[in-house]
């Protein structure tokens, strides 16, 4: 019995001191976590730093406005693209329909029987007219009615029903390449759109972050975190 009543009074004196040296060293641990906070808090910031990080913030905010208003014009490019291409889709449609009908006259046969002098110069003309009135209305390009007037891949002297049918095979071909223009348009259109995009949203962020950067004034990320975390008020010896 009296063996254990010294362990005890020997052991407490220990578990005190050491009790002591832990908190002791916990308010040294705050003591040094506040100065140092304090210290980064009053810090005296760099005029010129902070001039330089305003002026690269309105710079990119300069440049965040001219890519939107860029792609607002990239888009509304894209807009009438597809507009140009619904047209044309549509006008190739029309184009396709009337061809198949004059194709449908051309099935049945024609009359055989000499021609009367003088017929083949009126078919001629009536060729020429025709597709001259064609390229006027934009049906056909310059360069069908060059082939036109060259006899290239025409016959002028057939007749008047089986030269519309030709005609109107021209006018689908020529609508048909007009819709590829248009289509391949429209892709370029918004890919274009697409990008604009892409950096306006690239810009804008990098803007916010920038106008973040030079109106903080706070310290770093990492360094505000701990701060948070270990303030004096949160210690236990403050308790």
């Amino acid at each position: 019995m009296e063996t254990a009543l010294q362990s005890f009074f020997v052991s407490v004196p220990q578990a005190a001191a050491i009790w002591v040296l832990m908190l002791l060293g916990v308010f040294l641990l705050g003591g040094l976590l506040a100065r140092r906070t304090s210290s980064a808090a009053a810090a005296p910031a760099d005029p010129e730093a902070d001039a330089d990080a305003r002026r690269y913030a309105g710079e990119v905010s300069v440049a965040a406005n001219r890519a939107a208003a860029t792609a607002a014009r990239r888009r509304a490019d894209w807009v009438a693209a597809q507009q140009e291409l619904d047209a044309a889709w549509l006008a190739f449609d029309a184009a396709d329909t009337i061809a198949r009908q004059a194709a449908k006259a051309c099935a049945y046969p024609l009359m055989s029987r000499r021609r009367k002098p003088g017929e083949n110069a009126e078919r001629q003309r009536y060729l020429h007219h025709a597709a001259s009135a064609a390229c006027r209305n934009r049906e056909i390009s310059i360069a069908q009615l060059n082939d036109v007037f060259a006899h290239r891949g025409w016959n002028p002297r057939l007749h008047p029903v089986v030269q519309e049918s030709a005609l109107k095979r021209a006018i689908r071909d020529h609508r048909s390449g007009e819709y590829q223009k248009a289509l391949a348009k429209e892709r370029t259109a918004w890919q274009e759109a697409e990008s604009a995009a892409e950096a306006l949203r690239c810009l804008r962020a990098e803007a916010a972050a920038a106008i973040t950067r030079a109106g903080a004034g706070q310290p770093a990320v990492d360094e505000q975190w701990w701060a948070d975390q270990w303030t004096t008020a949160e210690l236990p010896a403050a308790a």
